[in-house]
């Protein structure tokens, strides 16, 4: 299958929270926006952010190893330089970023991941492959 960029459209509370939030703090780039909604260019994605009431999502969590994960959440894989200097940025700036950890260690698929609660709520996670190819393998 061909490699194609990915879109995801998102309600969010406060547009003005959240633009700041994705460009300030995880420095993606802000696309086309209105009053009503903002494009979000994060690493080449597309993420829409719609300006919504009150919305509310049952955040349940399973289990993956040791580690208590959030069941809804996006992220994207970057690379392990990408992923450590966007750490270093988020943790000094004083930020919860959570679940910092090794999946998979000495085994196929290992990748380095941590999460971040955006000001929606959204758990967003980055991760970063030991090996780009093994993403998919199982």
């Amino acid at each position: 299958m061909k490699k194609a960029e990915f879109h995801l459209a998102l309600p969010c509370e406060d547009l003005e929270k959240t633009k700041d939030f994705y460009t300030y703090k995880l420095g993606a780039k802000l696309g086309r926006d209105t009053d009503n909604w903002a494009d979000i260019n994060l690493y080449g994605n597309q993420i829409t952010f719609t300006k919504a009431g009150d919305f509310n999502f049952d955040f349940k969590n399973y289990r993956l190893g040791d580690q208590i994960l959030p069941s809804f959440h996006f992220g994207v894989i970057i690379d392990v330089e990408t992923w450590g200097k966007l750490y270093s940025r988020l943790f000094a700036m004083d930020l919860e970023v959570t679940t910092e950890v090794t999946f998979f260690q000495n085994k196929v698929g290992e990748h380095l991941s941590f999460f971040v609660k955006d000001p929606n709520g959204y758990m967003v996670e980055f991760k970063s492959f030991k090996d780009h190819g093994e993403i998919f393998t199982v």
